[in-house]
């Protein structure tokens, strides 16, 4: 590593020393276990929320010829320099054939009732190529957000939310894992690393299963809702948010399409 990239990690780790997990963390570094992910609850699974046979498709849009993006330096650590040869971009509008979207957000905001219970499945984020992988993904309210660092160098992982509690975790060596969970539900968090300042996700924390990630192509499925009318909420870290109110019956299939520009 660079004289910088060492002090950067000096820095980082005398912080989460004399300050544990930061923004009221425990000290340990240990997982936020005041929302453990329900141990009992199936994948799916709600505590009196329904599910139907109702579903939303569609696709995120981008209008228009994508924007140029911007190259990343990672001169600072020669690791991640190494782990992309060709270089790497920002990726403010990831846009495919037939100006697909990709990283949008997509869920329901506003409709449902009951309320629905965590799978017993984690979300899994790895640090990887000096990336979080993936870039944006949903969870609900105390499930299990698993944390790995798939790299041979030393990442700190901050989470910003307003609803929850901040954690800020120094992983330091390939293949450490850590647990965490949210306490509340918020559109968007923003995760980030303070020793790689390129390095951020976004996770949507919604308190049920409806909610997606456009692909590549920027398509997008929501189903097993109930038969009802939805506010439907699209959020991209660059476009910014649109909704649409749509009605669906049983066995019903309805397609919506979100475009977003510069």
């Amino acid at each position: 590593m660079t004289k910088r990239i060492w002090l950067a990690a000096a820095s980082v780790l005398a912080l989460l020393t004399t300050s544990g997990c930061g923004g009221g963390g425990d000290e340990s570094g240990s997982a936020d276990r005041s929302a453990p992910a329900s141990e009992s609850a199936t994948a799916g699974g709600g505590a009196s929320g329904e599910f139907g046979t109702a579903s939303i498709t569609g696709k995120v849009e981008y209008a228009g010829a994508a924007p140029q993006e911007s190259a990343i330096k990672m001169d600072a650590d020669p690791y991640c320099s190494l782990q992309h040869p060709s270089g790497v971009t920002t990726t403010n509008y990831v846009v495919g054939a037939g100006g697909g979207l990709k990283w949008a957000f997509v869920y329901v905001k506003e409709g449902l009732s009951g309320t629905y219970g965590q799978p017993a499945s984690a979300v899994v984020l790895d640090q990887k190529g000096c990336e979080y992988v993936p870039h944006v993904f949903g969870i609900m309210p105390g499930q299990e957000l698993k944390i790995l660092n798939s790299d041979e160098t030393l990442h700190n992982i901050h989470s910003l939310p307003t609803e929850s509690r901040q954690f800020n975790l120094a992983m330091p060596r390939a293949g450490m894992e850590l647990k965490q969970s949210f306490r509340a539900p918020e559109v968007m968090v923003r995760i980030k690393c303070d020793v790689h300042p390129w390095m951020e996700c976004f996770a949507g924390v919604v308190s049920h299963p409806f909610h997606a990630v456009s692909g590549d192509d920027g398509s997008f499925k929501l189903d097993r809702l109930p038969a009802g009318t939805y506010t439907i909420e699209a959020w991209h870290e660059a476009g910014g948010m649109q909704t649409q109110t749509v009605t669906v019956g049983d066995g019903e299939s309805t397609q919506i399409t979100f475009s977003f520009q510069a």
